[in-house]
């Protein structure tokens, strides 16, 4: 389960995807794939994967302990085997590392 909170040490990596929507549910099929395998990595912490509604756009929200071990785990060739499928299924992939400045829950 996603934990957000500030003042955290660990790293939030959220990556948009793009995918013609034919194409939108075999990429999710192999990133979920990917999870199960990131989420035996150390320093795990959670992944969430959204899709959009009109079938064009993935969200991958990837928390870790940290950086370095999230870098890690991306280096690691059980992660990147599958790197040319993925590619051939999407448009564009916008990785970006994130810190939480502040979370409102309801009461």
């Amino acid at each position: 389960m996603a934990h957000i909170q500030t003042g955290s040490q660990m790293v939030t990596q959220i990556t948009f995807i793009e995918a013609e929507p034919a194409k939108q549910k075999e990429a999710l099929s192999l990133m979920a794939d990917r999870a199960r395998f990131m989420a035996r990595q150390p320093g795990f912490v959670s992944i969430s994967l959204h899709r959009s509604l009109d079938g064009r756009r993935i969200v991958n929200y990837i928390q870790w302990q940290n950086r370095e071990q999230l870098h890690s785990a991306h280096q690691s060739p059980g992660f990147r085997k599958e790197w040319r499928t993925f590619d051939n299924l999407t448009d564009q992939i916008d990785p970006h590392l994130y810190e939480v400045v502040e979370v409102l829950d309801a009461d």
